[in-house]
């Protein structure tokens, strides 16, 4: 089992857009069986307008490639991310292996 964490540092004023689009991605991803994903916002974080979104997945593959979600989910999530860059600055991703 994996944790995942994307960091995100939005832009300026483009926190609370990103924020809908993340809990919608949680709805969907909870709603094709994919766990279900936390979204944090910073109070005190290295970086103001930082989001932090977390989910556990079965394997690596799953992330890489939408692993169980019929092609009408992923197309929906695509959709959703659509324009995304346009509220993000910049950010990374985090693996964690789950030991216990």
């Amino acid at each position: 089992m994996y944790l995942v964490r994307e960091i995100t540092y939005c832009k300026p004023g483009k926190v609370r857009p990103m924020i809908e689009k993340s809990l919608a991605m949680s709805k969907l991803m909870a709603q094709h069986g994919m766990g279900t994903m936390r979204v944090l916002t910073d109070f005190a974080a290295e970086q103001y307008w930082t989001i932090v979104s977390e989910y556990e997945v079965e394997s690596l593959d799953t992330i890489m490639s939408m692993d169980g979600m019929p092609p009408e989910a992923v197309k929906q999530m695509e959709e959703l991310m659509k324009d995304y860059h346009d509220l993000v600055d910049h950010g990374r991703r985090e693996i964690f292996k789950i030991e216990g």
